[in-house]
């Protein structure tokens, strides 16, 4: 009866994903209708249907609106992914790649390379950039939270809040100090939006996430003995050190990825594990599929308030994030 209920959640989730995918597509300055918007998919996707749009809708959905829904939930998927194992390895219900400094350090990577840099080795040049930033920050954290070999969860939150500052104390000095023309256009990894999608962009995101996901699903016992307490580590014959590392590494492999192409994007990570876990409990293979489609949906409809709020002008999708995450943590801190 459980794994009936489970995959029936999968579905609906799944389900309520695929909708909210095609009527995201219709939301912006320029309306399009759903019907219009499902003949065009299927258009172009099976060549089915006779062409009754104008060419301006087709290049507004297909070209423009697809790449950055697709975008839009492979970058919720990956946040909430991470947000979910960093709680279980820090055994702290408030960690999240935004908290822990991870998502400062990756930007503070893209930063360097825009404006002093270039692309040195092409379009890798960005991704590899954000990914060795996140894992710097990640690894001063750890050793400035650790103490005597152990790692305390509240030194460890508190450790990357400071990191994090500095970090963005960094990437601001570059930018003063930098032509402040290039300055203007490295605001949006400092703000967070997914105004670059491209569909030649598409590829490296999403076999990050897929890759991501079949990693840490197969490290989903460690992660549920990690999330029960060192003992039970130690009881169960695993290292928690060596799967505390493992993890940190595909945290910032995946953060540095969806930076270089997002920018920061906060809280994502934080608020859809705790969600999820009221739906599916902590076990962590019935967990993160979980947080996978929850992540996606929630940052789809995040991007149609931040393309019709303002419009014809574009929300910052990490100004949207951060108050909906704020006051989200106010309520967790709140409550525990």
């Amino acid at each position: 009866m459980i794994n009936r209920r489970y995959a029936l959640l999968l579905c609906a989730l799944g389900a309520l994903l695929l909708v909210s995918c095609v009527i995201s597509l219709g939301f912006g300055s320029a309306r399009v209708p759903v019907d219009v918007v499902w003949r065009i998919l299927l258009n172009k996707a099976f060549g089915f249907g006779e062409v009754n749009w104008s060419t301006g809708q087709e290049h507004i959905v297909w070209l423009i609106r697809v790449p950055r829904m697709l975008l839009g939930a492979l970058v919720g998927a990956g946040l909430a992914l991470i947000g979910a194992v960093l709680q279980a390895v820090t055994r702290n219900p408030l960690a999240d790649p935004h908290l822990l400094g991870v998502t400062s350090g990756a930007t503070l990577g893209a930063v360097i390379v825009v404006l002093h840099v270039g692309e040195v080795i092409g379009l890798l040049t960005l991704p590899i950039a954000a990914f060795i930033g996140a894992m710097l920050s990640m690894l001063v954290v750890l050793a400035v939270a650790s103490r005597n070999g152990r790692l305390e969860s509240d030194r460890l939150l508190l450790c990357g809040v400071a990191v994090s500052f500095v970090m963005m104390a960094a990437a601001n000095l570059l930018l003063f100090l930098g032509d402040h023309r290039a300055a203007s256009a490295v605001m949006f990894w400092m703000l967070g939006g997914l105004g670059l999608a491209r569909w030649e962009l598409l590829a490296i995101p999403a076999a990050t996430v897929l890759l991501g996901l079949l990693l840490l699903l197969g490290m989903a016992r460690p992660l549920n003995a990690l999330m029960a307490g060192e003992q039970t580590a130690v009881t169960l014959g695993l290292n928690a050190r060596n799967v505390r590392l493992k993890v940190f590494l595909i945290a910032s492999l995946m953060t540095g990825v969806l930076v270089s192409i997002s920018g920061s994007i906060g809280f994502v990570g934080l608020m859809v594990p705790h969600i999820a876990r009221r739906l599916v409990g902590a076990e962590h293979r019935r967990l993160l599929p979980v947080c996978v489609l929850l992540g996606s949906v929630f940052l789809v409809w995040v991007d149609v308030a931040a393309r019709t709020l303002i419009a014809p002008e574009d929300l910052p999708i990490g100004v949207a994030t951060a108050a909906i995450g704020g006051l989200f943590f106010i309520g967790l801190m709140r409550k525990r």
